[in-house]
């Protein structure tokens, strides 16, 4: 098997870089990074993300995996003092994989000239850096609102967790092909008016977003930030690509919500 190693840079990562590349390699496995098999994260969420964008056009062919060297991260699921129980599972079992949806934008501009296509696997957001985002959004080839104020947030299930919630998006089950569409600081009074609830879109719908004015967009996708000029609508959907995590052991979705979010107050009774 192939693997490759997605590295934080702090110290700590780099020892557990090293370590992993050289167990492995005594395994008979190869270091590969233009092509491997499995991605092993060592660092943070940002981290994985990083690793999922290097491998974007190979999600049918990567997995991921990661270990956490600071604080607990959503996506990884072992911590340092595994990282020999890891080598071993990695190196003699077969892993299990778990695929997660991904959410799908492509911006096309005004001349038509040339679309572009990106995949996130947390979110996206839309904002701009001159005054309040102002754009009419229609839901499976309908309009639905106009939505003016600070920007929306697009995310997937499994993204629902960070910034989407931050903003009182809701927590989705990454089982359900979805997508959420999330306010920032909508403008409501008694000439604008947003539903100002996030809006859950299944697999089938598309959602679309058509500029009212001129503006320049500060879009993000995870922890890419790109501006784009002359824009003739935002498309959001379900991709049809999934991400693929690889298992060694169970580690239920809402497990990792509760450890991520919950303090255990049964275990200080």
């Amino acid at each position: 098997m192939k693997f490759a190693i997605q590295c934080r840079g702090d110290q700590d990562s780099k020892e557990i870089k090293s370590k992993l590349k050289s167990y492995l390699s005594q395994f008979k496995m190869e270091y590969n990074e233009e092509e491997p098999d499995l991605c092993i994260s060592v660092g943070g969420d940002g981290t994985l993300l990083e690793a999922f964008h290097r491998y974007v056009h190979r999600l049918d062919k990567t997995a991921f995996i990661g270990i956490h060297t600071g604080h607990l991260g959503f996506y990884a699921d072992w911590v340092p003092k595994e990282l020999e129980k890891l080598i071993i599972e990695i190196a003699r079992t077969p892993f299990q994989v778990v695929e997660y949806p991904l959410l799908e934008l492509t911006i096309r501009p005004n001349d038509y000239d040339q679309e572009h296509t990106y995949i996130a696997l947390n979110e996206i957001t839309v904002k701009t850096a001159e005054g309040s985002v102002v754009v009419d959004v229609e839901i499976k080839g309908e309009h639905f609102e106009t939505f003016r104020g600070d920007g929306l947030c697009i995310s997937t299930p499994s993204g629902s967790t960070a910034y989407n919630k931050a903003l009182g998006g809701a927590i989705i089950h990454p089982s359900l092909e979805a997508i959420q569409i999330t306010e920032m600081a909508s403008i409501n009074n008694r000439v604008f008016r947003t539903v100002g609830s996030p809006l859950i879109l299944p697999k089938h719908h598309t959602a679309i977003l058509r500029p009212k004015n001129e503006r320049t967009f500060m879009i993000t996708i995870d922890h890419l930030n790109m501006a784009f000029n002359d824009v003739h609508t935002i498309q959001c959907r379900v991709a049809k690509e999934r991400v693929r995590f690889a298992r060694f052991r169970p580690f239920p979705f809402w497990k990792r919500v509760h450890d991520s979010f919950i303090s255990d107050s049964r275990s200080e009774m």
